[in-house]
């Protein structure tokens, strides 16, 4: 692996509260990742809506940090956001100069991810929407966009956070989709 790139390329998960953020800057990292995980406590319960992540024990409280090296110049960095509402304010930090999104949504929970998606199209931001399989109850594709009012033209994809080659399938699916922007864009 190379020292350094001529190319940074940063990319941000984001989603809500205990949606696989940070498992998936883990599966798919080649550098061990940075993470801002800390237990989590009893002062927390008051704060954070526990709905849904019961059995969780700890949290991201800062941002995650990973790294995929796409070829001798090009360098992927990989930005996971704290999914509790009292870190919001984070965000906007972590959305500057970055290059596109992945919202990450767990479908027994999708208005979890209405902040993100706001957030996303209030800075501009393209990203596309990937649900990560809990075992939850099954929605089509329809009801799914029609949930979190997604226009046809965001791509929406299925994912297993914890596997190394579905977060690379998220992965490849951006930057894929961030190039047709591109070239939608050169042609008007």
């Amino acid at each position: 692996m190379a020292g350094t790139a001529d190319n940074g390329l940063k990319i941000v998960v984001v989603g809500g509260f205990g949606v696989g953020k940070t498992t998936m800057v883990r599966s798919v990292s080649e550098i061990r990742p940075l993470n801002t995980e800390e237990t989590m406590t009893r002062a927390g319960e008051g704060v954070d809506d526990l709905t849904g992540v019961g059995t969780k024990t700890a949290t991201t409280v800062a941002f995650d940090f990973g790294r995929i090296t796409l070829d001798a110049r090009n360098v992927l960095y990989l930005f996971g956001a704290p999914g509790q509402e009292r870190f919001w304010f984070l965000w906007d930090r972590l959305f500057s100069g970055t290059l596109g999104a992945v919202v990450l949504v767990d479908t027994r929970r999708l208005a979890d991810s209405w902040y993100a998606i706001d957030r996303l199209e209030h800075h501009g931001t393209p990203f596309i929407v990937a649900c990560n399989d809990f075992g939850g109850p099954v929605h089509t594709e329809q009801e799914i966009r029609e949930a979190l009012d997604l226009p046809e033209h965001v791509p929406l994809v299925e994912c297993d956070a914890r596997d190394r080659s579905s977060s690379k399938y998220v992965l490849i699916t951006l930057l894929e989709h961030l190039q047709a922007q591109a070239l939608r864009e050169t042609r008007t």
